[in-house]
């Protein structure tokens, strides 16, 4: 009840109608991008500068192993079924002979997707809802932010026991990514004039760009058209390790 009417109390006069929570917005990602600059971007580039390039490939090809699992998942409800399929013959492949993961063997022939609960509810016609950024998780929406919890459960990471064995692997995959992106956030913030308005621009373009797999129409102006057409069922949304 909190978070709604602070939410409400923010959404005054949005200059862009995706946007109408911009006050609360901007003040989570003022937070966000503090803790980052504080914690997770020294992390990342402790990380690049300490670690082996091939461990860092290593550490990446494992977590995006076990996201794999949940991508097939979503492919299947999303009735891809060759994408799904795909997804796990990557799996069976980089589980067994790739080491666990940890070497990705897959990929010249089986290629890798990236998908969540949030685009299969989009798949099926569920709009994405206000631009929501969230503390300490950031940009989302939503129609994503609901479909968090199904995330989390379908990620097999969240089933690691030892509970401190799987917090510290949380902990490294969170600073793995961080440093996977560590060159194009600088260049974000070397280039941007508003970084909040780039960051979430870009992110809704992505988001439309995935649920319609890169075949996005023509934008109606509306606060929201992320509604795929009935042509969407054969592409396939690439991601790289």
């Amino acid at each position: 009840m909190l978070v709604t009417v602070a939410l409400c109390g923010c959404a005054s006069a949005p200059r862009n109608p995706q946007d109408p929570l911009e006050g609360f917005n901007r003040t989570m990602f003022s937070f966000n991008d503090k803790v980052d600059q504080v914690a997770l971007k020294p992390a990342a580039r402790v990380y690049k500068a300490v670690l082996p390039t091939f461990v860092q490939t290593g550490i990446g090809n494992f977590f995006g192993n076990i996201g794999d699992v949940s991508t097939a998942l979503n492919n299947l409800l999303q009735a891809r079924i060759t994408d799904g399929m795909s997804d796990i013959a990557r799996v069976m492949v980089n589980s067994v002979i790739g080491l666990g993961g940890i070497i990705d063997v897959a990929s010249p022939g089986l290629p890798k997707h990236d998908q969540d609960f949030g685009q299969t509810l989009g798949r099926w016609g569920v709009q994405s809802g206000p631009y929501l950024v969230l503390p300490l998780i950031g940009p989302t929406t939503v129609r994503d932010a609901a479909a968090m919890p199904v995330d989390l459960e379908t990620d097999l990471w969240s089933y690691k026991y030892p509970v401190r064995w799987r917090n510290t692997g949380s902990v490294i995959r969170v600073i793995d990514h961080r440093a996977y992106i560590l060159d194009s956030s600088t260049l974000i913030e070397d280039a941007a004039l508003d970084k909040y308005e780039f960051v979430r621009d870009a992110y809704m373009q992505r988001r439309r760009s995935k649920i319609y797999t890169g075949d996005t129409p023509q934008d109606s102006g509306g606060a929201d058209d992320d509604k795929p057409s009935s042509s969407d069922g054969a592409g396939a949304d690439n991601k790289p390790n």
